[in-house]
C-alpha cells in the first residue's frame, strides 16, 4: 500500500487548476451579472435561465477538448483511465481550491459519475447503442441523468413503484422518479425499473435498468425541487407514462439491475466523499486566514485557546477522513471488496464536512453568516450531503450488517 501522489496525478491537477483560473474565472467575471444571484441564474420556474445552461455546456466542452473531461473515466469507455485513487486526490484538489457554489466547476469540468461524461453504468450498455451517443456523451455536448429514487422508494430500492413490461422487443416503462439531479437538463436518462415482482419482492433482484433519450414520448420533468432557500436545482421529478424503450437500450442483464446501479452509486459516493473532503479543508483554510487578522482584546483571535481548539479539530476531521477516502480507492483500484468501506467514508466524509464548515463560520463570527464569503453556501451544502446516494443511516446500517456477516477486517 503506497500513498505516494504520482507526478502525474499532480500534473493533471495543476494542469486543471490553470484551466478554471484562467478560463473559467475568466468566464465567472464576463458573466458576473448573471452568475451573481440565484434570481438570475434560475428561471421563475426554478430551473437554470438558458443563458447559465450555454456557459455550462460551454465549460464541459472545453474541458473535454482539453482532456480533462473524461479523464477519469475507465479506458473501455474511451476515457483516460486514471483510476480511483487519481479520482479522489483530483475532486479533492478541486474542490479545496475552488470553494463551494461555482455553477461553472462543480459537475461541469470534471463530470458526475451519475449525470456527465463516460459514466461507469454505461460499461453495462450494448456497444452498438453506446456508439450512437458516446461522441455527444465524451465531448461534453450532452448530458445524463440517472433515475434510481423514488418519492417512496429512496434508501429502500425495493420499495420502488416504475414498472417495465415487455412488449415485443421493446419495454414499457411507467412510474415516477424523484430527486433527480439533472433531470431537467438531460438529454438521456439512465432509468431503473420493476421487472420482475416476485424477485423484487424477495429483495433478490427484480430490477432492470434502461438507457433512453429523454425525448422519448412519455418521458417528462414537469419539476424541479429547491432545497436549503435555494430559488431553483438541478435535481427534478420525472414521468414516465407508458415510455416505450427498445430492449437493446437495457443496462445490462434483466432483473439485475442493481449490480449495474452500483458502479454509478460506490463511484458517486466516493467521489462525493473526496468532495468533501476537498471543501472542508478550504473551509479550514479560509478560517485559517481570517483568525491570523481578526483582532480581540487586542490580539488575533488565533492567539485565543477556543479559536486554537476549533482550528485543531477541523484538522483532526479532515485527516481522518482524507485517510479513509485514500485507503478506500486504493482497496477499489486492487479490486478488492469495500462494500462496507465506501459506506464508512461515505458517512464519515460527508458528516464531517458540517463540521468543519460549522467550525468555520464560528471562527468567523457574523462574517461568518454573509453571503459574501461562501461559507453559509458551503454550509448548507454540506446539510444536504448526508441524505443522496444513501442516508448516514443507511450506511449505518449497511456497515452493522457486513460486520454481522463476518466481514470484521479493517
Amino acid at each position: 500500500m503506497n500513498f505516494d501522489v504520482p507526478s502525474e496525478w499532480v500534473d493533471f491537477g495543476d494542469a486543471l487548476i490553470r484551466f478554471i483560473d484562467r478560463e473559467v474565472v475568466g468566464l465567472e467575471h464576463e458573466h458576473r451579472t448573471l452568475l451573481a444571484s440565484e434570481r438570475t441564474i434560475y428561471t421563475e420556474n426554478g430551473r437554470y435561465a438558458p443563458a447559465v445552461l450555454a456557459l455550462r455546456r460551454q465549460v464541459r466542452m472545453r474541458s473535454a477538448e482539453l482532456g480533462f473531461y473524461t479523464a477519469l473515466a475507465a479506458e473501455s469507455l474511451g476515457g483516460g483511465g486514471l483510476g480511483t485513487q487519481a479520482a479522489v486526490y483530483i475532486q479533492e484538489r478541486l474542490n479545496a481550491h475552488c470553494g463551494p457554489e461555482r455553477h461553472l466547476v462543480q459537475t461541469v469540468v470534471l463530470p458526475s459519475p451519475f449525470t456527465n461524461g463516460l459514466s461507469p453504468v454505461l460499461k453495462h450498455m450494448d456497444p452498438a447503442i453506446l456508439a450512437t451517443c458516446h461522441e455527444a456523451l465524451a465531448s461534453g455536448d450532452k448530458t445524463m441523468c440517472f433515475g434510481l429514487s423514488e418519492p417512496d422508494a429512496g434508501s429502500d430500492v425495493f420499495g420502488m413503484r416504475t414498472r417495465a413490461v415487455r412488449d415485443g422487443d421493446h419495454w414499457k416503462i411507467s412510474g415516477t422518479k424523484q430527486w433527480i439531479t439533472n433531470a431537467p437538463y438531460a438529454d438521456y436518462a439512465m432509468i431503473f425499473a420493476v421487472t420482475d415482482e416476485d424477485e423484487a419482492r424477495a429483495r433478490r433482484g427484480g430490477i432492470t435498468g434502461f438507457f433512453l433519450p429523454t425525448e422519448t414520448a412519455g418521458f417528462s420533468v414537469p419539476s424541479v425541487i429547491p432545497i436549503m432557500g435555494h430559488l431553483g436545482a438541478d435535481i427534478g421529478i420525472i414521468t414516465l407514462d407508458s415510455v416505450r424503450v427498445p430492449d437493446s437500450h437495457r443496462l445490462g442483464p434483466v432483473n439485475r439491475g442493481l449490480s449495474v446501479a452500483l458502479d454509478g452509486v460506490n463511484a458517486g459516493r466516493l467521489s462525493m466523499a473526496a468532495s468533501c473532503v476537498g471543501l472542508a479543508r478550504w473551509a479550514l483554510d479560509q478560517a485559517l486566514a481570517y483568525a491570523q487578522v481578526r483582532k480581540t482584546f487586542g490580539e488575533a483571535i488565533a492567539g485565543h485557546q477556543a479559536v486554537q481548539f476549533m482550528l485543531a479539530e477541523c484538522a483532526m476531521d479532515i485527516y481522518a477522513c482524507k485517510s479513509m477516502v485514500r485507503h478506500c480507492a486504493w482497496l477499489v483500484d486492487s479490486g478488492q471488496p469495500a462494500t462496507k468501506e465506501v459506506s464508512i467514508v461515505k458517512a464519515s466524509a460527508t458528516e464531517m464536512v458540517g463540521r468543519v464548515m460549522d467550525r468555520a463560520i464560528q471562527i468567523h463570527g457574523g462574517m461568518g453568516l454573509t453571503n459574501e464569503l461562501r461559507l453559509e453556501a458551503g454550509y448548507r451544502w454540506a446539510r444536504t450531503m448526508r441524505i443522496p446516494d444513501g442516508t448516514s443511516e443507511i450506511q449505518r446500517r449497511t456497515i452493522a450488517r457486513r460486520l454481522l456477516d463476518g466481514d470484521t477486517a479493517f
